[in-house]
This record gives C-alpha cells, structure tokens and sequence, in this order.
C-alpha cells in the first residue's frame, strides 16, 4: 500500500509539471503559432492602449524575446522560487508562486488568490457534503425501490436538477427566501467561519444548496445504476446466503463496490469546484475564485486569469491523487493490480 501511494505521488508530480506545460503553452505558445509576434503578446498583458515603452518593458520583464525554453524556464522557475521585475527605478520581488501583477491593482495575484480561496473552499466543501450525502443516499434507496413512488419521484427530482441551470434556480432561491420571505441574505458578502460560524453558515446555506441541487441530482442517477448492477452480482447472493443482514449486504458489498465511478466523478467535480464554483459565486455575488476569473476575463486581466488557471489544474491533480489512494481502499482489487 505504501508503494502504491509513494508511485502515486511520484506519477501526480509529473502530471503537475505536465500541466505547468499545458499552461505555459496556452497562454505563451499559442498565441506565437497564431501568429502573434512577441510585441503583440506584450501588448496582451498590458491592457489597452499600450504605449511602446510600457511593451518594451513588459517584453524584457517576460523574456519574450528569448527562446522559448528560456521563457519557460522562468515560468516554472516563477512558480518555485519567485521572480524579479526590474521596474527601473528599483528591483521588486514576487514572492513564490508568482503569477505577476494584475493589472488592475498593480498587487500580486498569489495574494488575491488566497483572499479568494476560504470563499470557494467554503462554497465547495458544504455542498459537497450535501450533494454526496443527498445524491448517494437517494441513489441507494431508489435501486433498493426499484419501480416505487419513491424511485419515480426520486428520478424525477433528479431530472430536473439535470437539466436546470445553475443560475435559473439560485435566481428563483433568492427570490423567494431572500426578497419574499427574507430568511437568508441575498448574498454579496462572506463572513469568515472563524469570525462567526453561525454567520457563516446562514450566509451560505443557499448556493450550498443550489449547487447541490445539481451535482445530487447526477449522483442520485449514478449511485442508482450503479446499485442496480452490483445488487445482482453472485458475491451479493453468496453474501446473502451466508445469513449477513440485509443493511450490512448493502452498505458494505452493494454500496462499497458501486463507489469507484462515484469517487472517480467526485474527485473531478471537487477538484474543478475549488478552483472556482462560476456560475454560482455571480449568482450570488460571492467573492469567491470563480467570480474573480470572470471579473479577470471582462477586465482582460491575463495574470489573474493565468493564475485561477493554474491553481485550478493543481486543486484536480491533487483531488485525482487523493481519488487513486481512495480507490485502493475501497476496492482491494487496486492494490493487487497494482
């Protein structure tokens, strides 16, 4: 088991330099092979109206003129060790990670992004304990009341949290429990759980629920056919054969086996939550990662938008990791293979 897990970690940090990579490239590369030259990549991370010294100096800050190598080697080496800008008057130094300065507060992004960051792992964290609790529990007793009212109306519900959108239903929640019946906050704002943690948990119980409305809805479908396969495996009949009790049958055979897919799932999901929830953060007006992008995209503010790009592809690899050592609990069968 710990072989498994040191070749895992060893496999997860080559996908992170993989990604540095896939970064560097989409944001530097790419647009070279569209035929951008280095002045016209220049002028992308300044803003608008650029003028030709404030190009000249963005080119020399980012080695634009040097290969390509060497511009990604200052990339990586940015992220590790930090950088230096030479701004001519004096020498500045951004601190490790450095994603560079934004360009509409001239402050380093690393720090904005950590100022960001308990929002969105807030946001993340309980609705996933809601989505995984709803999802799997409804998921188990519609397999186990296959054909019931319980089972349409359970497929049902999960439908519609299918096919509506994010911001239909946490529009429609803000209209009736915080404009009709005034009983949470419209949003905009975000108390600290160590500030307040009653605070911070009524001014949240609403996107919690509306992103969770969704991903419960695609994990119910899931966990349903999921126990629906594994329910009329031999090993359950020989379970139930032996005289084990109903409840253990299904929580430790049924349900342990019909997991994989759904840690698997949920590792992408978490993962992809915590570099930011978009659709939910601006319908709230919630200070989180996802709203800082998009307002870093209409801003055309690249380093930001750089930067959520980077700390997202990291919080997947890592959730990816944490799911291959999961896997190896869950189903014995990985460490064999492995």
């Amino acid at each position: 088991m710990i072989r498994y897990i040191f070749r895992r970690l060893a496999a997860g940090v080559v996908l992170l330099l993989v990604v540095t990579m896939v970064v560097f490239a989409i944001f530097f590369l790419v647009p070279r092979l569209a035929g951008i030259d280095s002045d016209g990549l220049a002028a992308r991370y300044i803003g608008k109206s650029p003028s030709p010294e404030a190009i000249a100096a963005v080119k020399e800050r980012l080695n634009l003129d040097e290969p390509i190598t060497v511009q990604y080697w200052e990339f990586v080496s940015g992220l590790v060790m930090g950088q230096e800008y030479d701004s001519g008057a004096d020498v500045i130094h951004c601190d490790a990670p450095c994603f560079g300065y934004s360009f509409k507060t001239n402050t380093e992004v690393w720090p904005q992004l950590m100022d960001r960051l308990p929002v969105t792992g807030s946001l993340a964290i309980g609705a996933a304990v809601i989505w995984v609790v709803a999802g799997v529990s409804i998921g188990v007793l519609s397999a186990l009341r296959r054909g019931s009212v319980l089972d349409r109306a359970a497929m049902m519900t999960a439908l519609a949290g299918v096919s509506l959108p994010i911001f239909f239903t946490g529009l429609v929640s803000l209209a009736l429990f915080s404009y009709y019946w005034p009983i949470f906050p419209p949003g905009g704002s975000f108390t600290h759980f160590t500030d307040n943690p009653l605070a911070w948990a009524h001014g949240l119980v609403l996107p919690w629920i509306t992103l969770a409305f969704l991903y419960a809805a695609m994990y119910a479908r899931l966990t349903r056919a999921g126990m629906l396969d594994t329910m009329g495996e031999d090993f359950i009949r020989t379970a139930r054969a032996k005289g084990l009790a109903e409840r253990r049958v299904v929580t430790k055979h049924g349900l342990r086996a019909a997991l994989t897919p759904i840690i698997t799932i949920f590792g992408l999901d978490f993962g992809l939550m915590l570099g930011g929830a978009v659709l939910t953060e601006s319908t709230f007006s919630l200070p989180g990662l996802g709203k800082f992008a998009v307002d870093a995209i209409r801003g055309n503010d690249l380093p930001v938008v750089l930067g959520v790009t980077m700390i997202t592809a990291v919080f997947v690899v890592i959730c990816n990791l944490i799911v291959d050592v999961l896997y190896a609990w869950v189903d014995p069968r990985v460490r064999v293979g492995a």
